[in-house]
């Protein structure tokens, strides 16, 4: 064979070894985390940078716009920014139980375009390491006796998912979620910093944002609030049910884009994820950010939203949250 020949087979061969990907074209692609940097919503918006790398154009830029637990965001795309092609903004299931008890004002689930998710996390009951706690247990028992001498925090005001977290241990414990001593904070990252100060004692947060802290040895997880048992890093870590409590939540991590963006653009991330859903890489993504897959993306997202929306309703009403 000669060399052009031999040169040209080589490169066919390399062609096709290689992994060829439909990309996006997106014009400068953002994600919005609507809190400051360190929480969920951070996280978020860094699966869809890292995972959607191979599957857009362009690389994907974070920026946060803290405000509300989201509001300032939700209200932002839904008036200057309802037709912008370009971002999308990270939502949770804490987002749409604010769009349920009006914390995002007169906006409902119908007025944006809900795109893709991320993957799915799960609530974390979570202390210090050096905390009196070592158990949940032991946690809860304090609960049962005096509700007010624990002071637990997180991101998100009265009402919100991280609220409800706290409600729904201190109802197990036969408490009434209203007598918790409950501090407000402007996204997870602040609530862990708090936490680590020593202003309040325990953090009920979210599983994914514990995974750079593991390794750290500064915080010590008591619980994580899913159906069964996770897989590692969090293999060691009872569930709440297992240890004896009735307590879960799961958290869907997704984003949505303003409710005037046009079709194609909206198609363009749609076609992204679910590009990168197909990948062994966007599992892995979602592993090390302790999520796990839950892969939807377009009108299979929205029907998803509006029911669980509806659920949310449901359990606002009982919980006196809304009327």
């Amino acid at each position: 064979m000669s060399f052009a020949r031999l040169g040209a087979a080589m490169c066919l061969a390399a062609s096709l070894a290689a992994p060829a990907f439909a990309q996006s074209q997106i014009d400068d692609p953002e994600c919005v985390a609507p809190a400051n940097p360190g929480g969920g919503f951070d996280l978020t918006c860094r699966v869809a940078q890292t995972g959607l790398d191979p599957h857009v154009d362009a690389p994907i830029q974070v920026n946060f716009m803290p405000g509300g637990i989201g509001a300032v965001a939700y209200n932002l795309f839904n008036t200057t920014r309802t037709d912008d092609g370009s971002a999308i903004v990270a939502f949770s299931t804490g987002s749409l139980l604010n769009i349920v008890t009006g914390k995002y004002g007169a906006f409902t689930e119908k007025d944006v375009r809900w795109v893709a998710t991320a993957g799915a996390d799960f609530g974390a009951v979570v202390v210090r390491a050096d905390s009196e706690y070592q158990t949940l247990a032991e946690l809860m028992t304090d609960f049962s006796a005096d509700p007010a001498s624990v002071v637990v925090g997180a991101g998100g005001s009265v009402g919100s998912q991280d609220w409800m977290k706290g409600a729904l241990l201190l109802r197990e414990a036969g408490a009434s979620p209203m007598d918790m001593r409950y501090v407000a904070f402007d996204g997870g990252g602040d609530a862990i910093a708090a936490l680590l100060g020593g202003s309040i004692e325990v953090y009920t947060g979210d599983v994914g944002e514990m995974v750079p802290h593991m390794e750290s040895g500064q915080m010590r997880l008591l619980a994580v609030m899913s159906p069964e048992r996770l897989e590692a890093p969090f293999a060691d870590i009872p569930t709440a049910i297992e240890e004896g409590f009735d307590v879960e939540w799961t958290i869907m991590r997704g984003f949505y884009m303003g409710g005037d963006v046009s079709d194609a653009d909206y198609q363009k991330w749609v076609d992204a994820f679910e590009a990168a859903y197909a990948t062994e890489a966007f599992a892995q993504v979602q592993k090390e950010r302790g999520l796990l897959p839950l892969n939807m993306a377009g009108e299979e997202l929205q029907t998803s939203v509006e029911q669980r929306v509806q659920t949310l309703r449901e359990i606002a009403t009982e919980a006196g949250l809304i009327q």
